[in-house]
């Protein structure tokens, strides 16, 4: 491994959302203890990296993306010294922290918000976005342009009667919008995220960042519709996400955590739009941004290996050696990557193939490596507000009927793990916050971890033999392009050492060559397998439907 290589760039993430990772005191509801108790998961895993969701004090109708006061924990979580306690422990145990920072808003119970709302001319009255609008008929205020919250639906604006103005909303109606133009308001976040890079953490998500800064003037966004990391938009947001300060605000984060000596701490931004875009977050101009954006395509695309080699080419293109892809296939937003396809576990091994050994960061969703799927939950039913907004008049019989149903609970549901009653997420006969997965009696972490061949095992391998193989960490990438189209094969090569991957992701058996070059006197001998059937012979991989293999070329 190169000795200046920073730790991020070959680590591997896991996120917790800590509401359903694990309950330690028995009212249902996951908290930081429950995740400290579990650690060694992590670490039995192979994973390197704890991201952990929101837990700051917050009234929770986003779920902690909310928030009320980011100095302070949510008491369903735990204390300020049980945030000390994970972060401490979890060095403890040779891992790294990354909290969720949600820096484009906050609840509109903040005392902030509270204060700037109730006039024009108090000392935060500028803390937040506020514009005047105009008068339409009848006298009816009007909201000052066009723009829509990131739910596209409904607008970004609100109206305030206390200041008679519209305050700007990007997400949802009761998150405002930060006002990172007001010196004392950025000065104040600043402060807080030197609080807690000072108690350890090593770094920070940062939630929706592309929408931290807009137009100054106001301006109204294109109405020309548009894709967005394959998802529709109602209007070209050219005016409201990943405008050029939000390029400059990257790089003044990136000064804050350099005020810290020691071990580089990372920032890792939720961005969306297409590669070439958000490499700017990491470096745009003549400054440092951030260190890693994630790359969200895998979330959206088929399962196709000519899709995902055009995605790969992609990445590689615009990120290459020394910047780094994040590769995401699930997370707390979009479904799970098992029930996207169709509940397919020998796909779920040849997507975990994949994602761990393509050169770059890969970031797990808890449950991920057990199989968890997506649990059906009514709109009615649905503490996710988003349902309330996108989809009030939406019959459950077209909601079931979506490719991705509109509430995010489904994939937020507890941790599994034992097949007894609670699934070992609360205690047995207590009500879980959202209903566990029928299948935990045989999807759970205690039952995969004593069966060699499950999926939580395949995770546990191809992890060691990440950590293992320098080449899989920080190599360099040759993607074959000469393959057939259901065939993906890439090579990783460190300092003489070649890997290769090879992939069917078709419903046919393939053969297909071991190496991108000629093997001359060089032997290729498997290092992991998805499935026994997969055997190679004569330098030909004989690839069953939905199968993959490492291998050494030595």
């Amino acid at each position: 491994m190169p000795d200046d290589l920073p730790w991020w760039a070959s680590t591997v993430i896991y996120q917790v959302y800590p509401r359903s990772f694990a309950d330690s005191n028995g009212d249902g509801i996951g908290d930081l203890p429950g995740i400290i108790g579990h650690l060694d998961h992590l670490v039995d895993l192979g994973v390197e990296t704890l991201w952990v969701s929101p837990f700051f004090d917050s009234p929770q109708h986003d779920v902690g993306y909310d928030v009320r006061n980011f100095r302070d924990v949510a008491p369903e979580y735990g204390t300020l010294d049980d945030a000390q306690a994970l972060i401490d422990e979890a060095h403890g145990k040779g891992l790294k922290v990354m909290f969720d920072l949600v820096l484009n808003h906050t609840s509109e119970d903040h005392p902030w918000f509270v204060e700037s709302r109730s006039s024009r001319d108090n000392p935060k009255a500028d803390w937040y976005v506020w514009a005047d609008g105009y008068r339409g008929r009848g006298g009816q205020p009007k909201p000052p342009n066009n723009w829509r919250s990131e739910l596209q639906l409904p607008r970004a604006w609100q109206w305030s009667e206390e200041r008679e103005q519209w305050y700007l909303a990007t997400f949802l109606w009761f998150q405002p919008d930060l006002n990172w133009r007001n010196p004392e308001l950025r000065a104040e976040m600043f402060d807080m995220i030197r609080m807690w890079l000072g108690r350890g953490v090593d770094g920070f998500r940062l939630d929706i960042f592309g929408s931290i800064m807009h137009d100054e003037a106001l301006r109204d966004n294109d109405p020309k519709p548009t894709f967005m990391n394959g998802m529709p938009r109602l209007q070209t947001p050219s005016r409201t996400v990943n405008t050029d300060e939000n390029f400059a605000v990257a790089g003044d984060l990136r000064a804050v955590c350099d005020e810290f000596e020691g071990d580089d701490r990372v920032l890792i931004g939720e961005v969306f739009g297409p590669p070439s875009t958000l490499r700017r977050y990491i470096e745009d101009q003549s400054h440092p941004g951030l260190h890693l954006v994630f790359l969200f395509e895998f979330l959206s695309a088929p399962y196709s290996a000519k899709r995902y080699r055009t995605l790969i080419e992609g990445f590689e293109h615009e990120f290459p050696a020394p910047l780094v892809p994040t590769y995401v296939v699930e997370n707390h937003d979009r479904a799970r990557s098992l029930s996207r396809m169709g509940g397919d576990l020998a796909r779920a091994r040849v997507m975990a193939a994949l994602l761990c050994t393509l050169r770059g960061v890969p970031t797990l969703y808890m449950g991920q490596e057990i199989g968890m799927e997506n649990t059906y939950i009514p709109l009615a039913d649905a503490n996710d507000p988003i349902p309330s907004v996108v989809a009030r008049r939406l019959p459950e019989w077209l909601n079931k009927k979506l490719p991705e149903r509109l509430n995010r609970d489904e994939v937020r549901t507890p941790m599994q793990w034992t097949a007894e009653p609670g699934a070992g997420f609360t205690d047995p006969g207590v009500p879980p916050w959202l209903p566990i997965h029928e299948n935990h009696r045989t999807r759970n972490v205690a039952t995969e971890r004593d069966d060699p061949g499950s999926l939580l095992n395949w995770y546990r391998d191809l992890l060691a033999l990440r950590k293992a193989t320098p080449a899989l960490q920080v190599g360099s990438l040759d993607l074959a392009t000469d393959v057939p189209d259901d065939a993906i094969r890439f090579e990783r090569t460190l300092d003489g050492t070649t890997v290769a991957v090879v992939a069917n992701l078709g419903d046919r058996s393939l053969v297909v060559p071991a190496t991108n070059a000629v093997l001359g006197g060089r032997t290729a001998a498997a290092l992991l397998v998805s499935d026994p059937g997969v055997t190679i012979a004569d330098h030909l991989v004989d690839l069953p439907p939905n199968t993959a293999a490492v291998i050494s070329i030595t």
